[in-house]
């Protein structure tokens, strides 16, 4: 099939050219935003290619981005495994980029739903007074959002003090929430004033969220294998599964009375003074600190340690002494942060996720 190259910012053309995809008549590849015209330069993109309906890149928060590619028939069960999840199909409220299989997934899921989706301007920064007022745009009886951590966060904060915000937070039927780990307060405290909050897991090879609140979805099979996520779905990408149908993912995790408990990145721990130290771990320490908005932890080198941990934070500049001493106080030495660096803003990929190279370039200034 022949690819059909998408920007991100036609939001209209990217859902058509989806619809005449997931029919089994073109193959897509939805790029960055254009540009005063011009789309973004693409190389080593393929002119055809054989059961693919969409080709969309992982966000590359650790490295570079790669291309998954992925059948209609993959697409259609990821969609159709949400609907029955919920009981039912719904309408949707794009909120992400399409070019990120999040967002993707959104028109897609309309497509199979044939439902209208409403649609925010995903290229400006997102804010929840943007947020609700979309909100209010949606006649669909059952309401369907997909949200990175970092956005529900901002919601929160304001849903606080802002009742507009907090009732269009009401209104969804389920609001998804992945891509990388999420504050359990900010979710306990939604989840409390009657939010629906569903914690997707998954990533683009397998065409989104495969697992909700630690319920792998129909069709879908969850082990572990070595301490690592293994995952059998039809909704996986071409090319991905081992002898045995299952893609072995880099996230390690574990079964909890049948639910999938995710750990965080494998690639994600460090070894330091050859004990194993996790950076997610670290994080939702540095998380739960008063007066932090938000966190990232990162490896730095060390002659003596080998690794040692650094900290970027946004926050009060008050407690960047604490952190390192909370830290070294609930994980040990070995985790305790050797550097904090605090800034207005933690460097973000367009998907919303934490750009987790630039972060690590912080320290080298």
């Amino acid at each position: 099939m022949n690819v059909k190259v998408i920007p991100a910012n036609d939001v209209v053309g990217a859902t058509i050219a989806l619809g005449d995809a997931l029919a089994g008549n073109v193959t897509v590849f939805i790029c960055g935003p254009e540009i005063a015209g011009v789309k973004p330069e693409i190389q080593e993109l393929p002119e055809e290619v054989s059961n693919t309906a969409l080709i969309i890149e992982s966000s590359g928060s650790t490295g570079t981005p790669k291309r998954i590619h992925l059948s209609k028939e993959a697409l259609i069960a990821s969609a159709k495994a949400t609907e029955e999840y919920f009981g039912t199909s719904g309408q949707w409220l794009l909120a992400l980029p399409i070019n990120y299989i999040a967002g993707a997934q959104v028109l897609i899921r309309s497509l199979v739903a044939e439902t209208q989706p409403v649609v925010m301007n995903t290229l400006v920064s997102f804010t929840p007074e943007a947020f609700a007022r979309s909100a209010q745009l949606m006649t669909g009886e059952h309401r369907f959002t997909s949200l990175v951590p970092t956005q529900l966060k901002r919601l929160a904060d304001v849903a606080v003090l802002d009742d507009f915000v907090l009732r269009a937070l009401q209104s969804f039927t389920a609001i998804l929430v992945g891509g990388q780990a999420v504050d359990p307060a900010v979710v306990s405290s939604l989840r409390d004033k009657g939010v629906n909050i569903v914690l997707s897991y998954g990533m683009a090879e397998t065409a989104g969220g495969v697992v909700y609140d630690g319920k792998a979805l129909s069709g879908v099979s969850v082990e572990i294998r070595d301490g690592l996520i293994a995952i059998k779905s039809p909704s996986l990408a071409n090319d991905v599964a081992d002898e045995s149908g299952f893609l072995i993912t880099q996230d390690s995790g574990e079964l909890v009375a049948g639910k999938l408990k995710v750990l965080g990145r494998a690639d994600r721990v460090l070894i330091s003074g050859a004990l194993k130290v996790s950076l997610d771990s670290v994080e939702a320490v540095a998380s739960s600190i008063g007066g932090v908005v938000e966190v990232a932890a990162t490896a730095l080198d060390s002659a003596e340690w080998g690794q040692r941990v650094g900290l970027v934070y946004v926050g009060s500049p008050e407690v960047a002494d604490y952190l390192a001493a909370a830290v070294f106080e609930q994980l040990g030495l070995a985790a305790k942060p050797i550097r904090v660096i605090r800034v207005d803003k933690l460097p973000r990929l367009v998907s919303g996720k934490t750009d987790l190279v630039s972060v690590r370039k912080l320290f080298d200034v």
